[in-house]
């Protein structure tokens, strides 16, 4: 049965999931992970968790190896894929260590089971997770190849009865061209899920899109780069473009 999010932008939110790219850890160089950047993020995250959001992330590993990519260049595209999943995991780990330095207590969790390293995904026990005010770190994608790192977070966001997916970018939101190539490119405040796949705006990913359309979840796509714009995106503040 479909969920009935509450889509208002009026309201703060108390549960999110939110979705970061591989490449925003990796700051300027592009690749690899940047210190400075991960701690200004945890700073960010840590400020909208004392306001008693519980906050559950998605991280993406194309910093350190993107399947896609891999697959292209020769790989076999399951292999590629399952080494992008190992990817998403070191990140969770840099992520969740530079959080608990700033006191927020975390976990992380694997679609892949590795013990050793992280929890194993499991529903109940990430929601109870966030109850208790953790954040909740999921790694390794769905698991299984072929699948994008933002289909995980509408799958993860479901899961956990999130009320909204935060995409965070680069842009200040949704634009009907490459902002950085046209000066003129328009931003869009509000889409339709339907307008996003008819156009073929590169928010998320179609499953992504299709999943969260089709259980009533919005996506709201900001700048993480703007300084205090997660936290006034969760408080309800009208900033990036909304997707319902």
């Amino acid at each position: 049965m479909a969920n009935t999010k509450n889509i208002s932008r009026s309201q703060p939110y108390k549960r999110i999931l939110l979705k970061l790219s591989g490449e925003a850890l990796a700051g300027d160089a592009g690749y690899g992970i940047d210190t400075h950047v991960l701690k200004a993020l945890a700073a960010e995250i840590k400020a909208v968790h004392q306001k008693g959001v519980q906050v559950g992330i998605v991280v993406g590993g194309g910093n350190i190896f993107r399947g896609v990519k891999g697959a292209t260049e020769g790989m076999d595209r399951a292999s590629a894929d399952y080494m992008g999943m190992l990817a998403t995991v070191m990140n969770c780990l840099a992520l969740q260590d530079v959080l608990e330095h700033e006191g927020v207590h975390t976990r992380v969790q694997s679609a892949i089971e590795m013990r050793e390293l992280a929890e194993p995904y499991i529903r109940r026990k990430a929601v109870r997770h966030l109850e208790k005010n953790r954040v909740v770190i999921f790694g390794a994608g769905t698991g299984n190849p072929y699948f994008t790192t933002d289909t995980t977070a509408a799958l993860r966001a479901m899961e956990t009865d999130a009320e909204v997916v935060l995409k965070a970018t680069k842009v200040d939101g949704i634009y009907d061209s490459d902002p950085k190539k046209n000066p003129s490119a328009k931003r869009f405040e509000e889409l339709s899920y339907i307008e996003v796949l008819n156009r073929g705006l590169q928010v998320m990913d179609s499953t992504a899109i299709s999943l969260c359309m089709d259980n009533r979840l919005p996506i709201i796509v900001f700048d993480l780069n703007d300084r205090g714009s997660l936290q006034r995106v969760v408080a309800g503040e009208a900033i990036g473009t909304l997707v319902k």
